[in-house]
C-alpha cells in the first residue's frame, strides 16, 4: 500500500502485545529500544520472520528474541538499558490506553484515518484508502 500511495500514505505503528503471548511483551520492548537506535522495522521484520518463516508458523522462544538485536549488531549495553527503561514502558503502556479506547481487542488491527479496516485484501485496503482522499479533498475544495 504505501508504495502504490507514497505521497498520501503514512504507517503508524502502535504496541498492543497481548497478554496471551508470552514473549509479546519482550519482542514489542526490544523493538522500542531497537527503534531509539533508528532500527524499529528491522527488528520488527525480524521477529516476524522467526514467528511467520516459510513454509509456516511456529513456536518463537526466548533465545531467538534475545538473538535478533545481536544479529542486527545494535550496540548492545544501550538496547539493553532502553528495553528495560521507564521511558520505553511508558510508551508502551500509552499504546495500549489508545489502543484500547480505540476498541482494539487483538492485533493486527487496522485503521486508516481513524476508521477500522474491515476488508484487509489489498483492493479494499485500496479503495478505503480512495474513500478517505476523497473526503480530504471534498474538503479542501469547501
Amino acid at each position: 500500500m504505501l508504495k502504490n500511495n507514497p505521497e498520501t500514505l503514512k504507517i503508524v505503528y502502535k504496541a498492543f502485545p497481548l497478554r496471551s503471548h508470552k514473549l509479546a511483551g519482550p519482542a514489542v520492548e526490544g523493538a522500542m529500544a531497537a527503534n531509539l537506535q533508528g532500527r524499529f522495522w528491522e527488528f520488527h521484520d525480524m521477529v516476524f520472520s522467526y514467528i511467520y518463516p516459510k513454509p509456516g508458523p511456529k513456536k518463537f522462544n526466548k533465545k531467538e528474541l534475545a538473538q535478533i538485536p545481536i544479529s542486527m549488531g545494535l550496540d548492545m549495553a544501550r538496547y539493553l538499558k532502553d528495553s528495560t527503561s521507564p521511558a520505553v514502558k511508558k510508551l508502551i503502556q500509552r499504546d495500549m490506553r489508545e489502543g484500547r479506547a480505540a476498541g482494539v481487542t487483538g492485533t493486527p488491527t487496522l485503521f486508516i484515518n481513524g476508521r477500522r479496516v474491515k476488508n484487509r485484501s489489498p483492493n479494499g485496503l485500496q479503495q478505503m484508502i480512495d474513500s478517505e482522499l476523497k473526503k480530504v479533498k471534498g474538503k479542501k475544495k469547501k
